[in-house]
């Protein structure tokens, strides 16, 4: 068993295919379009391992809090936290929880958190503006560190799920959902709880596949001719 989650969703595809689309993210309210290949998903998720664990003093074991809508900053935020070696807590579950990833408008959620990131989910990588003392942006400080990381042991990975129990999850709601790593999956779905983060993201990965995300979705009937959709999650 790879000693990560991320080492074990990552580690086949960059194998197979580090080129192709793994997640196209749209936001209809924008108009963003933003598509990472395995590769780059790879060196976000490096960053923000660094930025983890040489800024905010994340260990692992430790648990770390993600209070972000389904984008894809917070699927290089998940990868970053388990290689890590830290458990993604999400909702209200801040028990034990020293570091934070948050909007700028859930911040007052964190305020009894010791290390707090913001992020700004900006396309153009604009950090989040008049950010009170104490607080880090994630845009303006992520980039500086490396796109290398070296994964560390981890225990519980989400939901206090150990990673080969996540794993195994994560493949048998791949196998449920019948995906297979030709499919382009179209999803409007949250990541909110860790139920809905293996379904409707881990088991993408698990299963090879590529996820087309969309926010504030408006038609997608020609959007899933355009991305050859080839199944898609109900949001």
């Amino acid at each position: 068993m790879p000693s990560t989650l991320t080492d074990a969703l990552l580690d086949p595809i960059l194998a197979a295919d580090p080129a192709g689309p793994r997640i196209t993210y749209y936001d209809d309210a924008t108009g963003e379009r933003v598509e990472l290949s395995a590769l780059t998903l790879a060196n976000w998720a490096a960053k923000t391992a660094n930025l983890l664990r040489d800024e905010l003093g994340v260990q692992p074991g430790d648990r770390v809090a993600v209070l972000l809508p389904a984008h894809w900053q917070t699927a290089a935020v998940f990868l970053g936290i388990w290689w890590a070696g830290g458990e993604v807590a999400l909702g209200d579950d801040l028990s034990g929880v020293e570091v934070a990833l948050v909007t700028a408008d859930r911040l007052d959620e964190v305020d009894a958190v010791g290390e707090v990131a913001a992020l700004s989910l900006d396309a153009f990588g604009r950090p989040v503006a008049d950010l009170p003392v104490g607080i880090t942006d994630y845009a303006s400080t992520v980039r500086v560190h490396g796109d290398q990381f070296r994964s560390a042991g981890a225990g519980a990975a989400l939901g206090g799920a150990e990673v080969d129990e996540v794993v195994r999850s994560a493949a048998a709601e791949a196998q449920r959902l019948g995906l297979t790593p030709t499919d382009r999956v179209l999803s409007t779905a949250a990541w909110d709880t860790p139920e809905a983060v293996v379904t409707n993201l881990l088991a993408v990965l698990a299963a090879g596949a590529s996820l087309v995300q969309v926010a504030h979705p408006a038609d997608q009937t020609r959007r899933v001719e355009s991305e050859k959709v080839t199944r898609q999650l109900a949001g």
